[in-house]
């Protein structure tokens, strides 16, 4: 009976160190599975992008210059009234001033993520895409991006487009 005693008497001992290990190993479990639900460098890219033509459709200019580096490039390719291939360079601070005034669901460019690729600080994104004006089919292309991570974040630093009317016919939803 003392023994008993002695073992019920160190119950509530034992029984803290059991919440203890039980706490931690809870905390543990939820750390890896955080570890686990963490964004890849693609999916932070892809983030980036949408972000991009969220601001875009929102007629959000103040949005739309944040995902740019401060020394960012903008380029289309285009063809002259000679049918020669061209490339046009536009402002990054124009184009984010352009959208700012553009009412909200005016401009809706519908992409697909085809290739990202990213190693390190950099990352290279294609995407197809379908841009629609006040809810009518425009035009389609692809959009070739160039990110830099700075400060943890990723910032467009080049993009080129290119635009064309026909052959569109896997216009995007």
């Amino acid at each position: 009976m003392v023994i008993s005693g002695k073992l019920f008497f160190l119950y509530p001992f034992f029984k803290k160190i059991l919440m203890a290990k039980a706490f931690l190993l809870a905390f543990l479990l939820s750390c890896a599975e955080s570890t686990l639900l963490a964004q890849t460098p693609e999916d932070s890219v892809k983030a980036t992008v949408n972000k991009l033509f969220t601001a875009m459709k929102n007629g959000d200019g103040a949005t739309t210059l944040l995902c740019f580096t401060d020394s960012a490039v903008l380029q289309t390719i285009a063809r002259n009234k000679e049918g020669e291939t061209i490339v046009k360079n536009e402002k990054v601070a124009d184009f984010a001033t352009l959208v700012g005034t553009m009412p909200k669901n005016l401009a809706d460019e519908r992409i697909q993520f085809e290739v990202i690729k990213v190693d390190g600080p950099l990352a290279v994104v294609w995407t197809p895409y379908s841009f629609y004006l006040d809810g009518l089919f425009s035009h389609c292309g692809v959009n070739s991006f160039q990110l830099i991570r700075q400060n943890g974040q990723w910032k467009i630093h080049y993009l080129i487009d290119t635009r064309r009317k026909q052959g569109c016919s896997s216009q995007l939803p």
